[in-house]
């Protein structure tokens, strides 16, 4: 395939995950950095802030809709899939690696995903991907200006996710790795890179400070955890995870291209021992953190892309088979997301999970509230809370401990009534000490050709003042109620 075709490829691609991400509803999460993208600080309790700035940009162009929250991630796959050709080229010249690495990673459902669902995963996967190009155009030219390039993009990378920390690991390790690597630390670029890194993240640490380093607690309070009689169990899950996401064809290729990789490394070649570095220090943290509880399938994408890299080096056969087998499943993805022509089990359906029946809920919930003569709706979970703010016309609180960490108003509930929505999968009925009066009406179900997603019960309730402060959550210009 020529680079003309290809880039047009890319592009209609493109066009594709732009008309998927108008379609399809908002999840949970998504609506949760929605929320963010309305209160814009430093840091959040459970991410870095990069992802509610890229919403915000979107729906500051296209309004609250579901493509204005998505609008960013089409483009950043976009210019990812460029920038891994570029970083192959760099590495391999001549070979046409640039094709293969960037056909590989679009094949993958761990990209197409991010490019239509927004998360913290998506300008990760854009800045480590820069980080790494950067890289390869440093060992290509021997220019020490690139280290600047590489400064900055990994630290944006620590602003979109906390796991960016592991690509400034590699690139030490790297460092110490490679003789001729060594130069480098004796050069002003080098440090100028590290303090463009630390300028970067320096809000991030700042909010921290003022939070007391709540962020930094969650997130690092999972390692080091140690639970043997499940360790196996979560060990199979993240490769079968992987498997998934990444598709099992190119997840082999990409095997074979790390393990082509690390023994490249042992005879110092930089680019090998880089891409090692990138994908195997990564991969041996999420295995240790699965040794003491669940790795969700998202978390180990950062390796991807330095996977892929190592496979078009290695000059893997069946590239065009794998990619295909990665275009059928992500087709099948997209369809059942957005069209949903099958009524497919729970168990089996993460997109009924995660998108289905959220504006149908929503409108059942707008109904019961007004029959309620309800002056808001409350929940006490916060993706319900943000799914219900996203869609509705009444005002929303939210109410939970996470809630005092956003510059979000007070709800000024005391004395009055409100609907209480909440998920059967919270144990029992609401806490009397925050709902000294609470009236049962009924229960709603959330799902899509009648299969359920999730069940919840429909509370009139009246506030304590006790627990939490409850917040008022955003209102979109235009609330969403309809079908989805």
């Amino acid at each position: 395939m020529s680079n003309r075709r290809w880039r047009l490829a890319l592009l209609a691609l493109t066009l594709l995950r732009l008309a998927v991400a108008a379609r399809m509803p908002l999840s949970a999460d998504e609506a949760y950095y929605w929320v963010w993208s309305k209160a814009l600080s430093g840091g959040y309790l459970d991410h870095p802030p990069m992802v509610a700035f890229w919403i915000r940009a979107g729906t500051s162009l296209l309004g609250d809709t579901p493509l204005g929250v998505r609008l960013l991630g089409p483009w950043a796959a976009l210019a990812g899939s460029l920038l891994i050709a570029r970083a192959a080229e760099d590495f391999w010249p001549g070979r046409r690696a640039g094709i293969v690495a960037a056909a590989l990673l679009n094949a993958t459902l761990m990209l197409n995903a991010g490019a239509v669902l927004m998360t913290p995963d998506t300008p990760l996967l854009l800045f480590w991907t820069a980080t790494l190009a950067a890289l390869a155009r440093l060992i290509r030219t021997g220019q020490g200006a690139w280290w600047l390039v590489v400064g900055l993009a990994g630290g944006l990378a620590c602003d979109s996710k906390y796991t960016g920390v592991l690509l400034g690991a590699a690139i030490l390790l790297w460092l110490l790795a490679v003789p001729q690597a060594r130069v480098w630390p004796k050069r002003w670029e080098f440090w100028a890179a590290g303090a463009l890194a630390c300028a970067c993240v320096a809000p991030v640490v700042a909010w921290n400070a003022a939070h007391g380093w709540a962020s930094f607690a969650k997130q690092g309070g999972r390692t080091g955890d140690w639970d043997p009689a499940r360790a196996l169990q979560f060990l199979v899950e993240l490769v079968a995870g992987q498997v998934g996401l990444v598709t099992p064809g190119v997840f082999v290729l990409c095997g074979l291209g790390v393990w082509h990789a690390c023994r490249r490394a042992r005879v110092g070649s930089p680019e090998w021992t880089l891409l090692a570095c990138v994908t195997v220090l990564p991969a041996a943290v999420f295995a240790e953190h699965a040794l003491g509880g669940r790795v969700q399938a998202n978390w180990p994408s950062v390796i991807v892309p330095g996977a892929v890299l190592a496979a078009a080096g290695a000059g893997v056969r069946f590239w065009r088979s794998a990619c295909a087998v990665g275009a059928v499943m992500t087709a099948a993805v997209f369809i059942q997301a957005t069209l949903a022509p099958l009524a497919l089990p729970r168990a089996v359906d993460f997109t009924l999970i995660r998108l289905a029946g959220w504006s149908d809920l929503a409108g059942e919930v707008y109904a019961a509230a007004a029959a309620a003569h309800a002056d808001y709706v409350v929940a006490d979970e916060y993706g319900l809370a943000c799914e219900l703010a996203f869609r509705l016309h009444q005002p929303v609180v939210g109410l939970e401990p996470r809630w005092r960490f956003f510059d979000l108003p007070p709800a000024a509930i005391a004395g009055r009534t409100g609907l209480l929505v909440r998920s059967f999968r919270d144990a029992g009925p609401p806490d009397p000490r925050t709902w000294p009066t609470a009236i049962p009406l009924g229960t709603l179900v959330r799902g899509r050709h009648g299969v359920e997603a999730e069940r919840y019960g429909l509370y009139r309730v009246t506030w304590s003042g006790r627990g939490p402060t409850p917040v008022l959550l955003p209102r979109p210009a235009q609330p969403v109620l309809g079908k989805g």
